[in-house]
């Protein structure tokens, strides 16, 4: 296969769980293309040099090499018109889906799940991420993880308006899925891979919208080695 998306993994090189490669998961499965994961952890970004930085997803595809989820949905979206539309002809609009999930959605997820992500991470990955994370967020992992029951509630305020945008619509892209969903779905796949935490009441629109999102592509999702969402 001439196809290799590098994706984060775990000490366990079947967990792959960054919401970013997830993204691109999807939007290569929505394309109809294949691509072969190889696992890769924080603290290998010597192996990434050959992409001039050292974040993933990584995608290589022939002499093509790309890095970062949106630059690689948009190169997917010209290199295949003829396959289905990642944006529905509304790219600002998904832009802006994945604006709030990086700035909005991502900070207060992380701090749900954070201790139990740096559990999933070999020893050096570890070390790594609570330097890193604890720096970020100035507290450390386990204090900032310990208010999340109470913090739970505010998160699920936050997503009103995910609820808004599925209001007598199947999905964020409307009749079918696009790449609007397939961000937020990256990031609740983040926390499904990483952590038992539950984050939505089953009676909650986004519970059902997540279960056929992760049912999506045979299962691809809701098979990857994780937690019962």
């Amino acid at each position: 296969m001439s196809r290799l998306l590098y994706e984060l993994a775990g000490e366990d090189p079947g967990r792959r769980f960054s919401p970013y490669c997830w993204r691109t998961r999807f939007a290569l499965a929505h394309k109809g293309l294949e691509a072969e994961g190889t696992p890769w952890r924080f603290t290998e970004k010597d192996r990434l040099a050959f992409s001039g930085q050292g974040l993933v997803p990584v995608l290589v595809d022939g002499d093509t090499v790309l890095s970062d989820s949106w630059r690689i949905a948009e190169w997917l979206e010209e290199k295949h018109p003829d396959r289905p539309s990642l944006f529905g002809g509304a790219p600002a609009l998904v832009r802006f889906v994945n604006s709030w999930a990086d700035t909005a959605l991502h900070p207060a997820l992380a701090r749900l799940i954070i201790m139990d992500i740096h559990g999933c991470l070999a020893p050096a990955d570890q070390a790594y991420f609570r330097q890193t994370r604890e720096a970020r967020f100035g507290a450390s992992l386990e204090a900032i993880q310990a208010k999340r029951e109470v913090e739970l509630p505010a998160f699920r305020k936050l997503l009103q308006p995910l609820r808004g945008a599925l209001a007598g619509k199947p999905w964020l892209g409307g009749d079918t899925p696009n790449y609007a969903d397939y961000i937020v779905l990256g990031s609740f796949q983040w926390a499904r891979c990483t952590s038992p935490f539950r984050l939505l009441a089953e009676d909650d629109v986004v519970f059902d919208w997540r279960a056929r999102g992760f049912a999506l592509f045979d299962g691809m999702a809701a098979k990857a080695k994780g937690y019962t969402a």
